[in-house]
């Protein structure tokens, strides 16, 4: 068993369970639940062999049992395995005052069992003796979000360990097309898998083509170009959005040009550029385009922009807005005031 207390890293816990170096107990919690799925299909289907999973493998559901029952099957002995694996799924539905039971169990752990608790959507309380048991008697994995500027070399990790290799910036128009969903990620990326040959790279053509994800034509480009105040490439995007409202909804663009101009008016008021990256939480291949922006945007103009978005975002809402006007020409007549 590793002997290492507390937090641990999902690259950590990975290679110590290829190791065969196991801990007496899990909480896999956080509110990336990617993560968590990861992990725990990885003990899921590693831990006892298949043939003995029947005897030494045990699934558990938070809302079916009580801690004295996953005690209980914790206890218990292997019969044809080294390892007796109890995992626990949608642990957060067992009620807060039976985890008491746990502190007690792991005072003295069975040696030869894992016990896997995955605790979704909220966190075990740090102050309870329970969670200050796992964290002493095992490791506890904090599956936080991940921030969009950390999304990219997510990307770029996760198409290697798949055999492929991908461009940066294909990488980026992911990241802005998709956000921080890395279930929604792998699962756009696993359909250029499928097309692609192994060793292959992907592209922002191969994106295009397999994921929809239009290179020319999306958020990310237009706010490129609204940082450039380029008047013909930012009606030739909305134009593109307007007729095509399916691929690019209002509700979609505005809350992305929303987080841009607030963050180009941080970036204007920064005294040290050179942290802009960790202070926007962007991807350091963004900063030279805040940089010229900053060129082309007053922070009075910037509040304006504000407002128009504010504005636009109330009439696709039906708010000062009798059904008349489109969300293409809300767009458009947004556009025109931002860059005028």
């Amino acid at each position: 068993m590793a002997k290492t207390e507390g937090a641990i890293g999902e690259t950590q816990l990975i290679a110590e369970l290829k190791n065969k170096n196991y801990r007496p107990v899990y909480l896999l919690t956080g509110e990336e639940n990617y993560t968590i799925d990861v992990v725990s299909n990885l003990i899921e289907q590693n831990i006892v062999p298949e043939e003995n999973r029947d005897f030494d493998q045990v699934v558990l559901y938070g809302r079916d049992v009580s801690m004295t029952q996953v005690v209980s099957n914790a206890q218990q002995f292997p019969m044809l395995s080294p390892i007796r694996l109890v995992l626990v799924k949608e642990a957060q539905d067992i009620p807060t005052p039976q985890w008491e039971l746990l502190a007690a169990y792991l005072d003295h752990p069975q040696p030869s069992t894992m016990l896997v608790f995955c605790y979704r959507h909220k966190k075990l309380d740090k102050r309870s003796r329970a969670y200050k048991a796992i964290a002493k008697a095992g490791a506890v994995l904090d599956a936080a979000k991940m921030y969009e500027n950390q999304i990219p070399n997510w990307i770029a990790n996760y198409v290697r360990q798949h055999g492929y290799a991908v461009t940066e910036r294909a990488a980026l128009l992911l990241t802005e097309s998709i956000g921080n969903d890395l279930q929604k990620m792998a699962n756009e990326l696993g359909k250029v898998f499928v097309v692609l040959p192994q060793g292959a790279t992907i592209n922002e053509d191969v994106v295009e083509q397999n994921i929809g994800i239009s290179k020319d034509y999306n958020v990310f480009e237009l706010q490129t170009a609204l940082g450039r105040r380029d008047v013909l490439k930012c009606n030739m995007i909305v134009n593109h959005f307007a007729a095509n409202p399916k691929e690019n909804p209002i509700q979609m663009v505005l809350p992305t040009l929303y987080n841009y101009f607030i963050k180009l008016m941080l970036y204007i008021q920064l005294e040290d550029k050179s942290k802009a990256a960790t202070t926007l939480k962007v991807h350091s291949f963004f900063v030279k385009d805040y940089e010229m922006a900053a060129h082309n945007y007053t922070l009075g103009k910037l509040a304006s922009c504000i407002g128009y978005l504010y504005e636009a975002d109330l009439r696709s809402k039906g708010v000062k807005n009798t059904g008349t006007v489109s969300d293409g020409e809300i767009l458009k007549e947004l556009v025109f005031k931002i860059i005028h």
